[in-house]
């Protein structure tokens, strides 16, 4: 595909090489609010299955929310069809990492679409489920009724005029997503051009946000916003084996 070469020529910015054979998905994401809390080390290890450690920046971990509109995910060899591909999806991670290679891990994903959950989770095997969300400009309001979960976020963004921080670097530029499954780990290998992010002010926050045993309520202490980007996704692979390195 042609849209997808300029993806692959360039790859400096990696902190690995590029993956070997061929990708299987392409996927945008668009508009993407990332908001960052740190959590305490230990609470947060019970979160996570054995087979990956948690990532830490200065001996500090992060709990992150990422809202955003998902575009035109499809498969190498199918179009995207707009019913399914396109959708709003809030995103719990933590970062975790496996044999050297830092990732994200998901501790709860949620998708705008019915519909598009139920494929997104039986393509991709991660837990999507589905959430009430509504977003146009400037605006993301997102509901789940059943766990009482609420985030209502009205914001303004403007070009970011400092150079990014290593810490900023550290939570956007992750190129791994990690699943365990049926007592297994799994890694997918991800490609995308380098994160330009914006800085990020809100008019107005409502967030009580519960997964396992956080409740994501307080402002957070890191905040950006992303025009987006362009992703190539591989087959996720089994880790050699699930113990923990």
């Amino acid at each position: 595909m042609g849209k997808t070469t300029p993806l692959l020529q360039q790859a400096e910015h990696r902190p690995f090489p590029l993956p070997h054979g061929k990708w299987c998905y392409y996927q945008e994401w668009n508009k993407v609010l990332f908001l960052h809390w740190e959590m305490p080390l230990n609470p947060l290890k019970k979160q996570i299955p054995s087979s990956l450690e948690i990532d830490t920046f200065k001996g500090k971990a992060y709990v992150s929310l990422v809202a955003f509109t998902m575009q035109k995910i499809h498969p190498r060899y199918l179009p995207a069809v707009k019913s399914i591909s396109d959708f709003d999806e809030i995103n719990i991670r933590t970062y975790v990492i496996r044999d050297g290679k830092p990732g994200v891990y998901f501790l709860n994903i949620e998708a705008g679409k019915t519909l598009s959950a139920k494929v997104a989770k039986k393509l991709s095997g991660l837990p999507y489920k589905k959430a009430e969300m509504f977003r146009k400009k400037g605006v993301y309001l997102y509901a789940n009724k059943d766990q009482k979960n609420v985030f209502e976020a009205h914001y303004k963004t403007k070009e970011l005029k400092q150079p990014k921080t290593d810490l900023d670097r550290w939570l956007t530029e992750r190129y791994y997503l990690y699943l365990a499954k049926n007592d297994f780990c799994y890694r997918y290998d991800i490609h995308h051009l380098e994160w330009e992010i914006q800085t990020l002010n809100f008019d107005s926050l409502v967030i009580n946000y519960a997964v396992e045993d956080y409740e994501l309520t307080t402002p957070p202490d890191l905040c950006h916003y992303s025009k987006g980007v362009q992703v190539l996704a591989w087959k996720r692979k089994k880790c050699v084996n699930n113990e923990r390195p």
